[in-house]
């Protein structure tokens, strides 16, 4: 007789009698919902994903926890900053300490706006926001400044993307220190297969409903929060650190024209001076690697003791259109 696995009866040698005893069975007993991911995870055969719940809102946050961080998210109809406008966005306000332990969330808002032009098809499709959804809608930017106006650290998940758009939307986002969760962590060092937030929040363990601005900031603050087990520290630490360090970034102005294909492949990048940058191929790197820079600057492209113009920046100035 082949025994059947029965995923809602307990193992309990208590009810498995030999075939043909005379034994009175018990009723089976449903194991927890615990007991279930136990038994399946121990297979090794399955992956379980639980559904990320958001952290409640505390009013008394914890002791201890004297800094202020927003997470931000924002849906646009497009990608330029100049034309293209702001149609959701969300935010969730956290404390967290000074060596980046995160304590609780303090504050919550998510708000919707109706732009000058119909909503892209695209955008529609990606976001699942509609022109009806957004019809008469205005984002609260009196609200929205109360929760980001005492924040220490604004976090994006591609800050090169939001910061400008938030800029545009609102003043209370200008003179803040900014931190990039995609470029300022090394996922790959943390064992993770991509930087997209869907990639992240799986590995973590959970599954959200994505791009919708709130929830997407909530799934970001759980990823930077946890811990793996290999980590000794989290993804939020390591981000509050390279906030803190200064970065340098390098115009390689007037280089030769030929050079450009050697630029591009060591991770230059083209401004064409619209921005306000020199018109030049730039790259941005930590400052300590300055100086190795310039020489190979100086020994492989230009070929002359140049002097290629840079400029400092930090968490104040970074990711600015």
């Amino acid at each position: 007789m082949t025994q059947q696995f029965d995923l809602f009866v307990a193992n309990d040698a208590t009810n498995q009698k030999a075939v043909g005893s005379p034994a009175k069975r018990h009723p089976p007993t449903a194991l927890s919902e615990e007991d279930m991911v136990r038994v399946l995870r121990e297979t090794g055969r399955y992956r379980i994903l639980k559904k990320l719940e958001p952290r409640p809102v505390t009013i008394s946050p914890h002791p201890g926890f004297l800094l202020r961080g927003v997470i931000v998210d924002t849906e646009t109809t497009g990608l330029n900053h100049r034309k293209d406008e702001v149609i959701e966005i969300g935010v969730v306000a956290f404390t967290f300490d000074d060596t980046g332990a995160v304590g609780a969330v303090t504050g919550v808002y998510g708000g919707l706006q109706q732009p000058s032009i119909p909503i892209p098809a695209e955008v529609t499709r990606l976001t699942g926001i509609t022109d009806e959804m957004v019809a008469g809608q205005m984002i609260d930017l009196a609200q929205l400044r109360t929760i980001v106006e005492d924040a220490d650290l604004v976090i994006a998940h591609n800050a090169g993307f939001d910061r400008p758009f938030c800029e545009a939307l609102s003043p209370v986002f200008t003179g803040k220190a900014w931190a990039c969760s995609v470029s300022e962590i090394d996922w790959s060092g943390r064992g993770f297969e991509g930087t997209k937030l869907g990639y992240l929040i799986g590995q973590t363990g959970y599954f959200h409903e994505g791009h919708r601005a709130v929830d997407d900031c909530f799934a970001l603050l759980e990823v930077l929060a946890q811990a793996r087990t290999e980590d000794a520290r989290t993804p939020f630490a390591e981000l509050y650190e390279a906030s803190q360090q200064s970065r340098v970034r390098i115009f390689a102005e007037n280089s030769p024209f030929d050079m450009k294909d050697h630029l591009k492949a060591r991770g230059y990048r083209w401004s064409d001076g619209s921005d306000g940058r020199p018109k030049s191929w730039w790259i941005e790197l930590q400052e300590d690697a300055l100086d190795d820079e310039l020489r190979y600057l100086r020994s492989e492209i230009y070929r002359w003791d140049a002097d290629p113009p840079t400029r400092y920046l930090t968490a104040f100035d970074r990711f600015k259109a």
